[in-house]
């Protein structure tokens, strides 16, 4: 049965690192450390922070879901402005933004979005090696 954790953050700048510090703690729970908790975490930064910058919608809250399931984790980053669906862009070497999904892409082995009835979804899976793979909790 996969391990499961889900949590909610507002909808601003900063509550992000809250939600870094949350994803950290389930991750470390779980048994995830070093390089690859270090990727989820970053991927996780970077999709919050995409969720509250871009959402429309006043007074949202962003839901963060962290899933192992076995050899694969995966990251879900959810916000209710279902009709605007991230996409990779190109970034001028001098802009300070427009890399986080990108970035995403290149540490995730995969990534994509879906809408939902009320929300739209940003997720991420990882692929954990043999020896990072982990005993599912079954108190999660």
């Amino acid at each position: 049965m996969p391990a499961t954790k889900t949590f909610l953050i507002p909808k601003h700048r900063r509550h992000v690192p809250e939600a870094r510090q949350r994803a950290h703690k389930t991750l470390a729970g779980w048994g995830v450390t070093d390089e690859l908790a270090d990727t989820v975490v970053l991927s996780a930064s970077e999709l919050v922070t995409n969720a509250v910058l871009h959402c429309r919608v006043s007074y949202a809250q962003v839901r963060v879901t962290l899933t192992l399931n076995g050899p694969e984790l995966v990251l879900e980053v959810w916000d209710p402005d279902r009709d605007r669906l991230p996409r990779c862009r190109d970034s001028a070497l001098d802009e300070e933004g427009g890399r986080g999904l990108a970035l995403v892409e290149a540490l995730s082995d995969a990534w994509g979005c879906r809408q939902e009835p009320y929300a739209k979804c940003v997720w991420a899976r990882f692929t954990l090696a043999e020896a990072e793979r982990v005993r599912v909790p079954t108190d999660s």
